[in-house]
């Protein structure tokens, strides 16, 4: 009896022990049908450790080379995010919207068909080197800065009192995230803008400042759908301070305006609410003997229930010219937004209505995202000034509706992906040996009890998803017999997986981190402007010139290219593939002085002089005109150049970075004044300089530097350091200074004689760094 129970506890030790084995074992296998529920590759027991731990490398190892590949990517392809004003906007403001980055512009014509943007009327303002002024003139950049931090600006309505012009528009509060009105006004037409203020700001969403008078009383019909109400305020004090009138319709119009004609007020609306109704395709009529109210329903409401792209939801202010009634409506076909379509209004009457669509007239932006309208345009507002010239201002984006959050979505959805490749790769590496670790589940960890067992059986669903997870962690077994790692396909297969998801790690990158793909200008006091591009070539290196072409015009502020022509057949007009204006200027004799001829057909201030073999990205060359415009008297531009010694030595810049400073620089990439540079390198002091250059065919960009520091004490050049630049004469084979070491000591010539007649270069320097842009590192 005494011995019984020791020899019983000794075989039931030997049980528990052959037991605690088979469990351990079958379930490292994985193979067979009851053990793989039990057990798994990725179970935390002591003989899996190894297996475990191979899984755990993998992954990380994984984590490691996909996260490589997309910091290169990120390193190789994204500029840097470099801040849009000095002194930087608003903390508060600015900020990525999914409702879009809208901005406004102003345009100028004979008739509200022939509008066009600032920027063709040449209107110059020294005080912000705006030469000329461009759109947009009012940008959240500009409202944040004034101290109203904003998202974005849209919905314009223009309210003209003798020269003094005032613009409403509805701003996106950047705290609240809800819209207000602001007011700025103008006392140039349009050119300069003051921001004057928030004019209205409610505890719902406002947009659509509908501003009239009436009985000489102002009055502000903005959007209030939220409020369930049209509501009609009017000033107080012009144009800041309003108060509420009356509420004279009881319904949630979108984008109402109410326009005096034949003797009746009408108010045109879109009403969404209610079954049936097509967002963005309805537009409903009212009418009434005064634009207070009462109102009563046109007889063929709604006037339109149509498709979105149709232009039925009001995209401004309807007008009168030359004694017809026209109709702004959003096209919001492809997104909302998309553009503007007008319509001439042929029959008003309280149960009769007839529109027909005519042509607009405006300039259809053709630059894309990096336009500031370039991809929608929702609203215009034009009214005819005292002049008899008309005015209009419009609203304009650069990304579609609901971009941002697209991208999120799409970036997301490339990582989960590129994360399914790697448990694949791991799967047929044999780094993965199951997909759901049943250990996760309580009873799945050793021996299971008859408790857990009954219970098993009385929740059928608990017992389905453990049968359904035991299926799917037979897939790596399976998958490893159909394509072995071992095999040339079997290699193929993990090469193509891994190829896959280099590309999609890539994609998520750029669609997170990425941004809107703009490139946008940046602007100086709130104002924009543009340049003119010119470059100087030859027929055999018509290659690098349609290359050039083709990505420069593409650039915000690029207004013009002139391609100075100096030997051979020119190219035809359709050989360029252009979204600016290009003019070939056919030059008599082959000679680099032709750079810098007077040319009075430039009609730009600032001429960005680059060789058509340098390729940057247009983020560099705007940020290259800021600072141009910030020191419109000097040479600014990318490649630096440090001048010294006895006799003078020309070097490459990586001479300059050593010695930690320039005093020159290459105006193969670099902004000057047309007018100033042209001047001083063809007066009669230039002369011996322009012949030296006749002489070596070389150094006419040295001449200009040691030009501009005869005329100057001061500092004349200025860096601007660039994200990356290629040379694509290395690819055409048509570089022009084919020898370094020839074309290096030609230089040094040319720094020796021009030091002779203009004075030394040598006692001047410039540290990189000394601006706090950081644009100079």
């Amino acid at each position: 009896m005494g011995s019984s129970p020791i020899g019983a506890g000794g075989s039931g030790a030997a049980n528990n022990s052959v037991m605690g084995s088979g469990a351990l074992g079958t379930g490292g296998g994985g193979a067979n049908g009851s053990t793989s529920s039990c057990g798994c590759g990725w179970k935390w027991h002591q003989r899996h450790l190894r297996l475990v731990s191979s899984g755990s490398v993998f992954f990380f190892g994984c984590f490691v080379l996909f996260g490589s590949v997309a910091t290169l990517y990120a390193w190789l392809t994204f500029t840097p995010q470099y801040v849009r004003t000095i002194g930087g906007v608003s903390s508060l403001g600015c900020q990525e919207d999914s409702e879009g980055s809208w901005s406004i512009g102003v345009f100028y014509g004979d008739s509200p068909f022939s509008l066009k943007p600032i920027e063709i009327a040449n209107v110059w303002r020294n005080e912000s080197a705006a030469w000329p002024v461009a759109n947009p003139v009012i940008t959240c950049a500009s409202v944040s800065n004034a101290g109203f931090p904003s998202n974005f600006v849209a919905d314009p309505f223009l309210f003209v009192q003798g020269d003094i012009i005032y613009l409403f528009y509805e701003t996106k509060n950047s705290v609240s995230l809800q819209g207000d009105i602001g007011v700025a006004k103008s006392v140039d037409n349009g050119a300069t803008w003051q921001l004057l203020g928030v004019a209205l700001d409610e505890k719902w969403h406002l947009s659509f400042p509908y501003v009239f008078e009436h009985l000489g009383e102002i009055y502000m019909m903005p959007e209030s759908s939220q409020k369930g109400e049209v509501r009609l305020y009017r000033a107080v004090n012009f144009p800041l301070k309003w108060e509420l009138d009356r509420i004279i319709l009881k319904k949630p119009l979108v984008d109402s305006v109410i326009i005096n004609h034949n003797g009746m007020y009408w108010l045109f609306g879109s009403d969404h609410r209610g079954l049936g109704i097509k967002k963005n395709g309805h537009l409903a009529i009212w009418y009434s003997n005064s634009p207070l109210g009462p109102w009563k329903p046109h007889k063929r409401n709604p006037i339109y229930n149509v498709d979105k792209s149709f232009g039925a939801r009001n995209g401004g202010r309807p007008f009168v010219h030359e004694g017809s009634l026209y109709r702004f409506g959003q096209d919001c076909g492809e997104t909302y937004g998309k553009k503007v379509r007008v319509f001439r209004i042929d029959v008003l009457t309280k149960d009769r209505y007839k529109e027909v669509e005519v042509r607009l007239g405006l300039v259809e932006p053709v630059k894309g995202r990096n336009a500031w309208n370039g991809i929608r345009y929702h609203h215009v507002d034009a009214q005819q000034l005292s002049s008899g010239k008309w005015i209009g201002v419009m609203d304009g984006d650069r990304v579609p509706s609901g971009d941002s959050v697209l991208r999120l979505l799409l970036g997301c959805a490339s990582f989960v992906v590129v994360a399914v490749l790697v448990v694949l790769l791991g799967v047929l590496l044999g780094a993965v040996n199951c997909i759901v670790p049943l250990n996760w589940c309580i009873y799945t960890s050793g021996k299971r009890s008859d408790a857990i067992l009954t219970w098993e059986k009385s929740n059928l669903f608990s017992s389905k998803v453990r049968r359904f997870c035991s299926r799917v962690n037979r897939a790596p077994s399976i998958l490893r017999s159909w394509v072995k790692s071992n095999t040339c396909t079997g290699r193929l297969v993990l090469a193509i997986l891994f190829v896959l998801g280099v590309a999609l790690m890539c994609t998520a990158v750029k669609y997170i981190y990425g941004g809107n793909g703009a490139e946008e200008a940046y602007p100086l006091k709130n104002h924009y402007s543009q340049f003119t591009l010119l470059t100087m070539t030859y027929d055999a290196r018509l290659w690098n010139l349609k290359m050039y072409v083709k990505h420069y015009s593409r650039c915000s502020s690029v207004r013009e290219i002139v391609v100075v022509w100096n030997k051979g057949t020119p190219p035809k007009m359709s050989d360029l593939d252009s979204v600016v204006p290009v003019r070939i200027r056919i030059e008599e004799k082959n000679s680099l002085n032709n750079r810098f001829k007077m040319d009075p057909l430039i009609k730009t201030r600032a001429v960005l002089e680059l060789d058509d073999d340098i390729m940057m990205t247009c983020d560099d060359v705007e940020r290259g005109f800021r600072v141009w415009r910030q020191h419109p008297d000097r040479i600014v531009g990318f490649y630096p150049r440090l001048v010294n010694g006895s006799p003078l030595q020309y070097r490459a810049e990586k001479y300059a970075r050593t010695h930690k400073g320039y005093n020159m620089i290459l105006t193969g990439a670099a902004f000057i004044d047309s007018q100033l540079a042209f001047q001083r390198y063809w007066s009669a002091a230039a002369r011996p300089g322009r012949d030296l250059v006749e002489k070596f065919f070389n150094c006419e960009d040295v001449l200009l530097n040691f030009l501009y520091a005869n005329a100057s004490s001061s500092q004349t050049v200025e860096y601007v350091r660039p994200a990356w630049a290629i040379d694509t004469s290395k690819f055409s084979g048509a570089a022009i200074s084919k020898n370094t070491q020839v074309h290096y000591q030609l230089r040094s010539d040319c720094l020796n004689k021009f030091s002779e007649l203009y004075g030394n270069l040598a006692d001047r320097k410039w540290g990189f760094n000394g601006r706090k842009d950081g644009w100079d590192l």
